[in-house]
């Protein structure tokens, strides 16, 4: 049997056997992984105004990559992972993760920062501003745009890439893109804050009632995953059957 075939028949078969509980597990994954991303990411911007700029730029950008290694070594074999909504759109584009359950995803991730938010501004009051990431007022929009499409075209090449190699890469793929995200945080974070990520950035904007530049960091993320998705392609050809296992953290068969 052809291998397309045999993925086809493999998918049809999950999604006949996935059950309520299954997808609670999911989405649940999704939701504290996300939420404990904007904790973090955002939390540590927070920190950093209220301890007087006492946590230093390393800190601040490394916090988040080690969360989301963390993050993928416990949640992976639940959800994915994803804990970004731009990841769930690139493997739904590269037809290994089923578009039905991508409303759902982006719901719990979107909820979960929500939820990291609101908290933040319980703890912090008007001084949780400071965790809205928003582009550099000298640096202006387009580049802050621009930058943050390439940062998600790097991050989402890098999560479809160690997908893709899952045989060889297996649990290292965690520490490739935990790098990446410290990566793109050490760099860029001072033009748009590096967020590469749609639910991390609009949560505090809107728990702060600042979505003036919200655009950006939907608009950027999801157009360097679908890029990133395209150079995927062109260079690992179509996906492999390992992928969906990993995109969707259900144990495969050999």
């Amino acid at each position: 049997m052809p291998d397309s075939a045999r993925r086809q028949k493999a998918e049809r078969k999950a999604q006949r056997e996935e059950n309520p509980r299954r997808l609670w597990q999911c989405v649940g994954a999704e939701a504290f992984g996300t939420f404990m991303l904007t904790v973090v990411a955002s939390g540590a911007l927070v920190i950093e105004a209220v301890s007087g700029e006492l946590l230093g730029h390393a800190a601040k950008v490394v916090a988040p990559g080690l969360l989301v290694m963390a993050m993928i070594y416990t949640l992976g074999g639940v959800s994915g992972a994803h804990i970004n909504p731009g990841v769930t759109f690139a493997f739904a584009l590269r037809r290994v993760f089923p578009w039905p359950r991508v409303p759902g995803y982006m719901l719990a991730q979107l909820g979960g920062a929500f939820a990291a938010a609101l908290l933040l501004r319980a703890l912090f009051g008007p001084l949780a501003r400071a965790g809205v990431m928003h582009p550099h007022w000298v640096i202006g929009v387009l580049p802050a745009f621009v930058m943050e499409t390439i940062l998600a075209l790097l991050l989402v090449f890098v999560i479809l890439g160690t997908a893709e190699e899952s045989q060889l890469v297996g649990p290292n793929a965690a520490l490739a893109v935990g790098g990446t995200v410290a990566l793109a945080g050490l760099f860029a974070s001072p033009i748009s804050g590096a967020a590469m990520n749609p639910a991390l950035a609009l949560a505090p904007q809107a728990v702060a009632g600042s979505l003036h530049y919200a655009w950006i960091y939907v608009a950027g993320p999801l157009l360097g995953a679908a890029l990133a998705t395209a150079a995927t392609y062109a260079l690992h050809g179509p996906p492999k059957p390992k992928e969906a296992e990993v995109s969707q953290g259900r144990p495969g068969q050999e």
